[in-house]
């Protein structure tokens, strides 16, 4: 069968999971099972998979599901305690003595404090903390989610410490080392030295949009949810947003460019951060307006969903220090547990649930690293510790587990079809004759070929959208590098183009597919009160990833054929 119908097969998954989420407005939890089914009937039918194997890929969906539901969780269970020990409202008061403007909680929140928690924690951690913590300061919750889901992009190429770039772009070693021994590579003499090459032209590719972005989000927001729809209050806030990106961009670029791709993120958003709260407090480069989303009595329905818009008036319960001391302890903590040197990281992601052979098939397999997901260490220890540390009566404890256990119902529905479908897409390439009778590539790389064959030398426009893509299916800026680097890798070998260049920006489209991507989208639902609405978040945070990827693919193309004509 022709690479081109196997791409179209592949493809119809994905317009089942579009059509009825976006077109329909159905909610994930009955789009998502509807396109898990569209993909196990295209396994079976098509690339003639075993049903059991099917069946077996869709088990170790569930599994790897429930380590996502675990940080969900965690991130719920967070909100819910700092809501009911008072902790959240003094929060809410002190960061309005900041800047009561929403434009300047937006920044300061989504775009940098999320930065940090990506560079720490990664996996679609900025969302589920960032999100929250917006709504509570008044923000619909609509505007919290998209505004964390899109600013969750640039900082993700280098998540969880580096991640995506070290763990996503190991397939590419015997590639990277047989380059090496022949002398073809003149810019790398080890998978390091190419690791941090990537970095650095990912940094390069990203430049443009960590500046644009915030400017172009702030006026996105207004032009949505201000009582004028107006993009002009978002635009005029643009000298913060420039601050705000400089401060963030300084330690980012060195930290790339010396030391590797592990600290750019965590370290820009730390250092950033600490700098714009200050400059805020200062008044440099605010807006003299203060501007806000209005009363929430006039807001649109589908803003809030099943959330009402609560009161903007705060009093302090506490001293800013103890309110803020969980999220410092689950800043520091992720620190500690994500430097390998440290030696806290490798004991913790020890601590595993295997399942092997699922179904009696030897190459599925699964676990849940129960101890090094951020659900359970720091998000649900830092929950129990918050107890201790604001004093909480037993009622308000038990008040916030039941509300936090209470929410998981939705998001659990549309996780569980979601990663299967994913699980079901990975599997689907397996080399093994009894399994893939027809040796078929596996169901991304075939959409990915048919892609590649129409772009020709027009692909670094389009690479980044394959990571997009890949980030889109499984939810994860490190799988889609793992999906597709090799791919990438071979397209520009094949069409003698910078393999730097090309997986670097696969490496960014991985981290702009996670403002599209359906896991990230259900969780932010889950943890703002909007399961159900997820098709429209979709609809409204597909315009920033597209203008994200076309500015990549103008990169991208500029360094592939004219300023870097000379890299490997």
């Amino acid at each position: 069968m022709s690479i081109e119908i196997l791409a179209l097969v592949a493809l119809v998954p994905i317009l089942v999971a579009l059509v009825l989420m976006v077109g329909m407005r159905w909610p994930a939890t009955k789009a998502m099972p509807l396109a898990w089914l569209a993909a196990a009937v295209g396994a079976v039918a098509v690339w003639k998979l075993p049903a059991m194997y099917v069946a077996a890929l869709t088990v170790q969906g569930f599994i790897t599901a429930i380590g996502i539901l675990i940080i969900v969780f965690g991130a719920i269970l967070i909100l819910r305690t700092l809501q009911h020990s008072g902790g959240m409202e003094t929060i809410q008061y002190g960061m309005q003595n900041i800047s009561a403007d929403r434009r300047i909680q937006a920044i300061i929140i989504g775009y940098m404090f999320a930065a940090f928690i990506e560079g720490a924690a990664g996996f679609g951690t900025p969302a589920a903390l960032a999100a929250p913590l917006l709504l509570s300061l008044g923000f619909p919750p609509l505007a919290a989610a998209i505004i964390c889901l899109v600013f969750n992009s640039f900082p993700v190429t280098f998540g969880a410490v580096g991640t995506p770039v070290i763990l996503g772009l190991k397939f590419l070693a015997p590639g990277v080392e047989a380059a090496v021994s022949s002398g073809a590579a003149v810019n790398f003499a080890n998978m390091g030295d190419f690791n941090a090459l990537i970095g650095q032209w990912a940094t390069l590719m990203n430049l443009v949009m960590i500046f644009v972005l915030p400017v172009f989000m702030l006026g996105f927001i207004t032009r949505f949810f201000s009582p004028d729809r107006s993009w002009k209050p978002g635009l005029a806030a643009w000298k913060f947003c420039v601050f705000a990106a400089v401060a963030f961009t300084v330690p980012y670029l060195f930290f790339a460019w010396k030391v590797g791709p592990e600290f750019p993120s965590l370290i820009g958003g730390l250092v950033g951060l600490g700098i714009i709260i200050v400059g805020a407090k200062a008044g440099f480069c605010v807006p003299k307006d203060v501007w806000t989303f209005g009363d929430p009595k006039t807001w649109d329905a589908d803003w809030t969903g099943s959330v009402s818009g609560g009161s903007t008036e705060f009093k302090p319960h506490m001293s800013q220090f103890r309110a803020w001391l969980p999220y410092i302890l689950i800043g520091l903590i992720l620190v500690v547990t994500r430097i390998p040197e440290l030696g806290l990281k490798g004991m913790l992601a020890a601590q595993a649930i295997k399942f092997s052979a699922i179904l009696g098939f030897k190459s599925v397999n699964a676990s849940i690293a129960y101890l090094y997901l951020p659900g359970t260490i720091p998000f649900t220890l830092v929950a129990l510790l918050t107890v201790l540390i604001h004093g909480m009566p037993a009622d308000k404890v038990k008040k916030s587990w039941g509300q936090a256990i209470a929410t998981m119902k939705n998001p659990t529905i549309a996780l569980f079809a979601a990663v299967a479908l994913v699980s079901i897409f990975r599997g689907s390439g397996i080399a093994d004759v009894a399994l893939n009778p027809n040796s078929y590539p596996s169901m991304p790389l075939a959409m990915a070929k048919a892609v590649a064959a129409i772009a020709g030398n027009a692909w670094p426009m389009f690479a980044s959208f394959v990571g997009g893509l890949g980030a889109f299916i499984t939810g994860s800026n490190t799988v889609s590098d793992l999906l597709f680097a090799e791919f990438q890798w071979g397209v520009a070998s094949q069409l003698d183009l910078p393999r730097q260049i090309i997986v670097a920006a696969q490496a960014v489209g991985g981290g702009m597919g996670n403002m599209i991507c359906i896991h990230n989208i259900v969780a932010a639902c889950a943890v703002v009160g909007l399961s159900g609405m997820e098709g429209q978040i979709l609809k409204r945070t597909v315009w920033p990833f597209l203008l994200y990827g076309l500015v990549v693919g103008v990169i991208a193309s500029l360094m592939s054929f004219v300023f870097l004509p000379h890299l490997f």
